[in-house]
């Protein structure tokens, strides 16, 4: 259940139960019978390579302020998760991508107000100019050699998983 359930229906503003429905206990309405659903949290990003370097954005937002990560960000309801990881790649570097791939799929939520399912999206750079923004306060491209510390699990497996393929594919 939600870290902060709803405490009234939003629909009639009844004061919810907890009642066991569908298989697990959540906050229900005894008014309308309205029942949440907590959906699970889904965000994309970017893995741009050029000349043997990465993409990569130092956050400004917790947790990890301070460490660096490929751009990413939550995919918002109704969009197309390829175009939202180019969206947030845009709003992180100021750079155009253009996706070649379906990188990696990832599960597990690592905090609080993180995603429940990251999809990574290979993409090359098509144009823009390269200044952080958003929540982002640096953006820069990085020797694969020489990384500076990340901030997420999930970074570190994408990271491992392209040196795991370049290892097999020299």
């Amino acid at each position: 259940m939600a870290a902060k359930p709803y405490l009234y229906c939003p629909y009639c503003a009844t004061p919810l139960v907890i009642k066991f429905h569908m298989g697990q206990e959540r906050p229900m309405c005894p008014n309308c019978g309205w029942a949440y659903y907590e959906d699970p949290k889904v965000a994309a990003g970017v893995l741009a390579l050029q000349d043997e370097r990465v993409l990569l954005v130092r956050r400004v937002m917790q947790p990890y302020a301070g460490l660096w990560s490929i751009p990413a960000g939550f995919v918002n309801a109704n969009e197309d998760p390829a175009l939202a990881a180019v969206r947030e790649c845009m709003e992180e570097t100021g750079l155009n991508a253009s996706v070649d791939e379906l990188y990696e799929f990832l599960t597990g939520r690592e905090h609080a107000r993180g995603a429940d399912i990251f999809l990574v999206y290979r993409v090359h750079i098509i144009g823009g100019n390269l200044q952080a923004s958003d929540d982002a306060d640096r953006a820069e491209w990085f020797p694969l050699t020489a990384l500076p510390e990340l901030a997420f699990t999930s970074t570190k497996k994408i990271f491992a998983k392209l040196v795991q393929s370049s290892l097999k594919n020299p």
